[in-house]
């Protein structure tokens, strides 16, 4: 009879150690799959972060482009002043040198 009580608590042991064989891994798999969901999801985050700043650069790019084309047809517009300016002026000073001429 002893013998049957030692194989019964022999059997007992490999059973519980079965099952706790199996919970750790359950809980080790759990903490995988948690850690990688936790990864996947900052990851996620960071490539909508990097996504947004591309737009945002897009945004200030255009910006800027506008800016430059602003800038360009303003300095076209002032050197044609300028050269109208000219213009105007060496007309002014060749009358005033044919008038000097004329009065030597």
């Amino acid at each position: 009879m002893n013998g049957e009580q030692v194989t019964l608590a022999d059997s007992a042991d490999t059973v519980g150690t079965l099952v706790g064989a199996v919970g750790a891994a359950g809980v080790f798999t759990l903490l995988i799959v948690i850690v990688w969901q936790v990864a996947a999801t900052w990851r996620a985050r960071m490539l909508a972060a990097r996504e947004q700043q591309y737009k945002d650069l897009a945004a200030k790019y255009a910006q800027l482009l506008e800016d430059t084309v602003e800038l360009q047809r303003r300095t076209a517009e002032g050197q044609q002043q300028t050269l109208n300016e000219l213009t105007q002026t060496r007309l002014s000073v060749s009358s005033m040198e044919k008038m000097m001429r004329e009065i030597e």
